[in-house]
């Protein structure tokens, strides 16, 4: 069994969330949140944040950790399981740009029901969820920007 870490973002601006669409030689199509590996001496919020500015060309900053999920899948190597840390984040502006050298094809900012709809994998959908009913908590608060 191969273990793997791995840490994203759900980024939000204006009460929308940032997705990304992945088309790997047209084998894989799907939206999905920035996510990726950790690298050697990273803590989690730094690859969550590396990865969200790598893969969407995002500047987001950390609002709270949200959690971990989890799942396995097969490589021909063996099982992989696989742990993601999530954080909700915050960015400026909507301006996002996928990264072409993995396989992103689009990016953008979408209406949680939208975003919901689009993701291809139910524990991002739980994840986004989460993340957008502590948006909704923090914004009513009055806590929503005010670090």
């Amino acid at each position: 069994m191969i273990e793997a870490t791995s840490c994203g973002g759900v980024v939000i601006h204006r009460g929308k969330i940032l997705a990304l669409f992945k088309s790997y030689r047209n084998r894989y199509e799907g939206w999905v949140l920035p996510k990726g590996t950790v690298e050697s001496g990273e803590v989690f919020e730094q690859t969550a944040l590396r990865e969200v500015k790598e893969e969407a060309d995002v500047k987001a900053t950390i609002v709270k950790y949200l959690g971990k999920s989890q799942y396995s899948f097969s490589v021909p190597e063996g099982i992989v399981n696989k742990e993601v840390h999530w954080y909700l984040m915050t960015a400026d502006n909507y301006h996002s740009r996928p990264q072409r050298e993995e396989y992103f094809v689009d990016s953008g900012y979408y209406k949680f029901h939208e975003v919901y709809h689009l993701l291809r994998f139910a524990n991002e959908k739980q994840i986004v969820e989460k993340a957008y009913q502590e948006y909704q908590d923090l914004r009513y608060a009055g806590k929503w920007g005010k670090r």
